[in-house]
């Protein structure tokens, strides 16, 4: 008996599409030597783990750049499908590597298996403020000397939909925060040859194979320099980095009250006036 394909939804969540070059990523990475971003990214967890107030005996870090954050836990490789043992942890760092990943939510889903009852994650990437100028002035520029855009930049989340994948990979008490850092450079050249000694220049699977035209490039650094350079002719570079946390589910945790179950009246909290509803609203 043949067995009946599975439905296209169903298809689709096992095979997500492949967004990132994973060849291309390593390479980049391997040639990284500027960490300022993932130094900065770094010092956050270690705060947030300070005011956590918690000791945690097996940590693991999700990274591409494993020297850089061992200090905080045990490295694991971002890969699409994890090297990490369920429920082995008691904390998991997703360290500025989610917005590779061809699959965000399977990531999260995976981290949550990884960790014991009451563990802890949290995931920092960047989120879609992240490089708005230069992103703007290429695409400008591009169309301007070639009538068409290609693929450059990653489909990076917003703060409001990331916090939301917090929930659908299944953890407890999600929540979602960001800080931005700006870096100033001295035109746009030099803001892309640091991108590319951060490892982080352009590995998307559908990226031109071929080197970008001079004659776009130049056009974007005067767009670059006429819309954001400023009284010294620097230009800013906005990198958004956002927070994502959230803990494996466990018993001890608070719990939502359940409709109807509050001790107190709202009028008496407020010290105001109860006043009755109308008879014919009451009715309704």
């Amino acid at each position: 008996m043949h067995s009946l394909p599975h439905p296209p939804i169903f298809r689709a969540m096992q095979t997500p599409p492949i967004l990132t070059d994973r060849i291309a990523l390593t390479r980049n990475r391997a040639k990284a030597t500027e960490f300022f971003l993932h130094e900065e990214a770094r010092a956050e967890v270690q705060e947030r783990l300070l005011e956590v107030n918690r000791t945690f005996t097996a940590p693991a870090v999700v990274t591409g750049l494993p020297d850089i954050w061992r200090e905080i836990g045990s490295p694991v490789a971002d890969d699409d499908v994890l090297t990490l043992t369920p429920a082995a942890h008691d904390l998991v760092v997703h360290a500025l590597s989610l917005h590779w990943a061809n699959d965000p939510v399977g990531q999260l889903v995976q981290c949550r298996h990884a960790l014991r009852p009451d563990g802890l994650f949290l995931g920092l990437l960047f989120g879609g403020q992240t490089l708005h100028e230069l992103r703007a002035c290429l695409a400008e520029a591009e169309a301007e000397v070639t009538g068409g855009l290609s693929p450059r930049v990653l489909p990076m989340g917003e703060i409001r939909d990331l916090g939301g994948l917090l929930q659908r990979a299944g953890f407890a008490l999600p929540v979602a925060d960001s800080f931005t850092k700006t870096v100033r450079y001295r035109d746009a050249l030099h803001l892309m040859r640091d991108l590319r000694q951060m490892g982080e220049n352009n590995a998307l699977d559908a990226r031109l194979r071929h080197p970008t035209r001079r004659a776009v490039l130049l056009r974007a650094v005067e767009l670059y320099q006429m819309q954001y350079a400023d009284a010294e002719g620097r230009i800013p570079a906005t990198f958004e980095i956002i927070c994502l946390t959230g803990w494996a589910p466990a018993d001890s945790q608070p719990k939502p009250l359940k409709p109807g179950s509050a001790v107190q009246r709202l009028a008496d909290a407020l010290n105001a006036a109860e006043m009755p509803l109308p008879t014919d609203l009451r009715k309704g």
